[in-house]
């Protein structure tokens, strides 16, 4: 009698078994990704990702606090050495590569000095900002 019990639990132990496994149905994961700019999110969540990631900034940008105000004095002292720069440096091309020359000396324009001497490899050009100390040397080979 025991072995039919156990029998028929086993059978319908298996005929549960066999009819659950009909019932159970699966389906493929797909990963998507969230943030575009890593392995071609969507591109709707960029404004999301963004506004979050400002929310959770604590840090405060000193530029912001203080705006972008600009003082004209610096502005226009920066421009005037840009063009002196520039004037110098149209100069010594023509002087080297044009008709005129170059003449050798010490040259003192604004905060810059500027001494001009020929050397073994073409003219040797050092400009000094006295404000800084910076010093550039321009070797112009012979042409």
């Amino acid at each position: 009698m025991r072995t039919f019990f156990t029998k028929r639990l086993l059978v319908l132990g298996w005929l549960l078994f066999l009819g659950c496994q009909h019932q159970a149905l699966a389906q493929d994961l797909v990963y998507e990704p969230k943030n575009p700019a890593f392995g071609g999110g969507n591109s709707f969540n960029y404004s999301w990702l963004l506004s979050s990631a400002q929310s959770q900034n604590k840090l405060e940008d000193q530029d912001l606090k203080k705006g972008f105000e600009r003082d004209p004095l610096k502005d226009f002292e920066e421009n005037l050495n840009q063009q002196i720069l520039s004037n110098l440096a149209r100069k010594l091309v023509a002087s080297q590569f044009g008709e005129s020359e170059l003449q050798e000396g010490t040259y003192i324009i604004g905060v810059y000095e500027i001494v001009v001497a020929p050397s073994s490899d073409g003219v040797s050009v050092q400009v000094t900002d006295t404000g800084t100390g910076d010093q550039t040397t321009v070797v112009i080979p012979f042409y």
